[in-house]
């Protein structure tokens, strides 16, 4: 979140020429108590316009009105008979101007933030430095990590632990334990990257404005856990990532805003979804901004054009090399990093990390073709090269120099 001083500063300098704020206004704006707005005042830059923040009673230290009279003569600021106090009847910004000059401050929400994975950092990370209070994370329960297999928070918890800010762990949304957590801490509103769990409609009806969900694609296209893979997989042209209110249905819910990016032909999905991570943070910020302040607006999301999206399973990385290199080259990139594409060589799982159709002879689906400097594979169309691979038990490295490393046999293919 932006620190104090600077939220306090930034409000005192946009206020208007001969209109004034009291204390206790902008210790409501920005969620703080009247005396901590006056230590800050205490603090200003020279050039900033202290004279148009005043107490209750319209009035400033004594030791400041001499100072202050001559800005206020100059603003035309309506004052009191002996010209040391403002007239707040006539000076004060009413209720309507202070939220149309600050639209995202009057809008600022207490929130918990629901996500799980690396990808939903930038969010949080986003969010945190809102004008937004986090009064909380959710995510899913420490799970095993790597070769000694101990128990790890996730990326979220990570963050949120390094914040200072509570971390709810439940096995699952519907615990009443959990929920009896969610009404104690009452939060506005809930948004959710990639939090991994079904949320029960008991738990929907807890914040006063409900979850709120970024979800990477144009819904209705690809409802489910892995849209950025099922469309590079599909051959989309375009994808992005969008915020819509959280029902119980499958990411069924009405769709506030969106955010669109093209696919580039050698987008992988780790690549695409590092950066709409990022891009779907500042639409997750602007979507809770609007909310708090009142003026977001939903739209239903159409009934045609309705696809699904399931988890990918290690199968799904299987490579057919009866299918178009074009084809193979998505589902490639398309596992790509998880849960990775794989053929077999000699009986043994061998990964392909990276791939590109090239123009060259025509061999049978997946027989090997290697010089010293690429290797080749065939495919139900034209000739894939491999860029990247790993054989069994090694590291990734490249397929040229792998193939120079091993006797490939005339005619021996993968998948055999």
């Amino acid at each position: 979140m932006t620190p104090l001083p600077d939220r306090v500063r930034r409000i005192v300098e946009e206020i208007p020429p001969g209109r004034v704020l009291t204390y206790g206004d902008i210790a409501d704006l920005v969620g703080t108590g009247a005396r901590q707005v006056g230590q800050v005042m205490a603090t200003l830059e020279p050039g900033a316009p202290w004279w148009r923040v005043v107490n209750a009673q319209g009035r400033l230290p004594s030791w400041l009105v001499d100072e202050a009279q001559e800005s206020w003569r100059v603003e035309e600021m309506p004052l009191g008979p002996d010209s040391d106090r403002v007239m707040l009847a006539r000076a004060r910004l009413s209720v309507t101007e202070v939220a149309r000059l600050w639209p995202t401050t009057m809008g600022r929400m207490r929130i918990m933030f629901a996500g799980t994975p690396e990808v939903a950092v930038p969010s949080l990370q986003a969010l945190l430095d809102s004008e937004h209070e986090v009064i909380g994370v959710i995510t899913r329960p420490d799970a095993p990590r790597g070769r000694g297999k101990r128990l790890h928070p996730s990326p979220v918890a990570e963050v949120a632990l390094e914040a200072g800010i509570e971390v709810l762990r439940p096995a699952h949304p519907r615990d009443p334990e959990f929920q009896q957590r969610l009404r104690e801490l009452a939060p506005d509103c809930i948004p959710v990257v990639a939090y991994g769990a079904l949320v029960p409609q008991t738990a929907l009806d807890i914040p006063t404005h409900g979850w709120v969900n970024l979800h990477f694609s144009l819904l209705p296209r690809w409802r489910g856990a892995a849209p950025v893979q099922h469309a590079i997989m599909a051959g989309d042209d375009e994808t992005g990532a969008c915020v819509f209110q959280l029902v119980e249905a499958l990411d069924a819910g009405d769709v506030f805003g969106e955010i669109r990016r093209s696919i580039e032909p050698a987008d992988t999905a780790g690549d695409l979804l590092d950066a709409l991570a990022v891009d779907g943070a500042g639409l997750l910020v602007e979507t809770l901004d609007a909310i708090g302040a009142g003026t977001a607006t939903a739209t239903p999301q159409p009934k045609e054009g309705i696809t699904l999206a399931p988890k990918l399973g290690v199968e799904d990385g299987r490579i057919d090399w009866s299918m178009d290199a074009e084809e193979i080259d998505r589902r490639i990139r398309g596992c790509s990093p998880a849960p990775g594409a794989w053929t077999t060589w000699r009986g043994e799982r061998f990964k392909v990390h990276a791939a590109r159709p090239v123009a060259g002879a025509v061999v049978e689906p997946g027989v090997i073709v290697s010089s010293k400097k690429w290797l080749q594979v065939g495919t139900g169309s034209r000739p894939l090269e491999l860029d990247l691979v790993q054989p069994p038990g090694k590291k990734p490295m490249r397929a040229a120099d792998w193939a120079r490393g091993v006797t490939i046999e005339p005619g021996e293919r993968f998948g055999a």
